[in-house]
């Protein structure tokens, strides 16, 4: 345990940016499973309900990423990542639906 006044002032802000950023870690993967879980229905049943689903979950996480990048929690390369491979699932969802339909 520090004993200078400037050292436990760190400290503590060290924890509190701790918890922010666990808190917007913790968001991004609730809101990027969210996606997949959507993906996975409209992928079992391709209706244009279930795509507006993927869409909204999708716009969600990007959000949540695009704030997390800003805020320091994620490198911007990370962000891109994640957001990377939100699209391509999505992607690849639409091509199998659109194969099934012809």
């Amino acid at each position: 345990m520090p004993n200078i006044k400037s050292a436990i002032k760190r400290v503590q802000i060290a924890e509190r940016n701790r918890l922010r950023n666990k808190a917007y870690k913790s968001a991004v993967r609730t809101l990027m499973k969210r996606c997949f879980v959507a993906v996975n229905n409209y992928t079992a049943e391709p209706t244009p309900e279930n795509m507006v689903e993927v869409n909204q979950y999708m716009s969600a996480a990007f959000s949540k990423i695009d704030k997390a990048v800003k805020r320091n929690v994620f490198h911007r390369n990370n962000g891109a990542r994640k957001k990377a491979r939100l699209s391509k699932i999505v992607k690849q969802a639409e091509a199998a639906a659109a194969t099934a339909a012809s």
